[in-house]
């Protein structure tokens, strides 16, 4: 972020709300002023009279959820293009669509982009806070609150849904019927790591499709889940279209799903599923925390053969599938194998990430143990 701030007046943060934006941002700006534009006097001060708000900071300032005051942005881009400087403004947001297309409006040119998302493995581990069992961790989650305040993960994630999750949706989409909303999301919890049908997500939940559509897209906005696409390679094959839902949080989706111990998470029929929605974030948060795009995708074709994620790297793909058991077999390299031979030139540093803790090589495949995912794409 330091760099960033050298080189653009304006740095924006976005991910989900608890993920530690404001922390980091203040410890950045630990020099500057900071406002939150979630208090209503704030807020009204912003809207009534950018200008003098603004005024108020004339070296810079943290804005904390500018979405919430969106009218300000034009005035900022005034300012700061008036001012000269570089590094001025943290802007922190929590809503992805509305957020990003006002800043791509206003700020075109002048600010560069972040995502936070809730710690990392890596980050877990050099806080001496990673459990050492898988089941633990997609229990829990991720979510800093739950670990520096030492929360029961049941406890942190009622409130988180009811005081965040639940209010946003009210504010971006009025909804009316909360609770077939919370329907809605628990079903989706219950659809992590799998293929995305909105028609039969729809008829479940008793919505029409592009009311389903229509909340999908919230719950990406809201940084609560995020579609992986199908790759188009098709190897002559037909392939399946549709793309994957995922969480970025496991231990949200083990709270809506009603796991409440690690017992019942090792025994769940849906623990591959999680396992594999962990695994995906982890690589996604990897991506995103050394500010690049994650350019990820899927490979399914219409027999069901199957890798868990493509990931582009130039003109060639990697592919790489994810067990969530403890131990290998033949069987596990198969998908892979098949791909590769499929792929041919194509394929580069096929990996096999799962639920054990050896990292070795297979027939030249890469086999990594969960808690040394992030060094795949190192």
């Amino acid at each position: 972020m330091r760099e960033l701030l050298r080189g653009f007046p304006v740095v924006t943060l976005t991910g989900p709300r608890q993920s530690g934006k404001t922390t980091l941002a203040r410890a950045v700006f630990n020099n500057r002023p900071y406002a939150s534009l979630e208090e209503p006097d704030v807020r009204q001060a912003a809207k009534d009279d950018p200008r003098s708000f603004l005024a108020r900071y004339p070296n810079g300032a943290v804005l904390d959820e500018i979405q919430r005051c969106p009218e300000i942005l034009s005035y900022l881009q005034i300012l700061i293009d008036t001012d000269g400087r570089m590094g001025l403004y943290i802007l922190t947001g929590s809503q992805q669509f509305g957020l990003m297309s006002g800043i791509t409006q206003s700020l075109a040119g002048r600010a560069a982009f972040l995502e936070l998302l809730p710690f990392a493995v890596p980050e877990l581990a050099s806080a001496g806070w990673l459990p050492e069992d898988i089941d633990a961790i997609l229990l829990t989650g991720c979510y800093p609150p739950i670990y520096d305040r030492a929360l029961a993960p049941a406890t942190w994630y009622s409130a988180y849904v009811t005081a965040y999750v639940e209010r946003d949706v009210r504010q971006m989409l009025k909804i009316q019927e909360l609770e077939t909303f919370q329907r809605f999301v628990r079903l989706c919890a219950g659809r992590t790591g799998q293929l995305l049908n909105l028609s039969s997500l729809a008829t479940e939940c008793g919505v029409t499709h592009n009311t389903a559509k229509s909340w999908i897209s919230v719950l990406e906005a809201s940084y609560l889940v995020f579609l992986l696409r199908p790759h188009a390679i098709n190897f002559n094959k037909r392939l399946i279209k549709m793309p994957k839902l995922y969480f970025y949080d496991v231990g949200l989706v083990a709270w809506l799903l009603g796991i409440r111990t690690t017992e019942q998470m090792e025994t769940h029929p849906l623990r591959g599923s999680i396992f594999e929605t962990f695994i995906i974030s982890e690589l996604v948060k990897s991506r995103l925390n050394r500010g690049d795009r994650p350019a990820f995708y899927f490979w399914r074709d219409s027999n069901g053969n199957e890798v868990d994620l493509i990931v582009e790297q130039g003109t060639r793909l990697m592919p790489i599938e994810i067990k969530s058991g403890r131990t290998l077999t033949h069987e596990s390299f198969a998908g892979l194998e098949r791909w590769c031979a499929l792929a041919g030139d194509k394929a580069v540093m096929p990996s096999l990430i799962y639920g054990g803790d050896e990292c070795y090589e297979h027939k030249g495949i890469k086999v990594r143990g969960w808690k040394a995912c992030d060094h795949l794409l190192t």
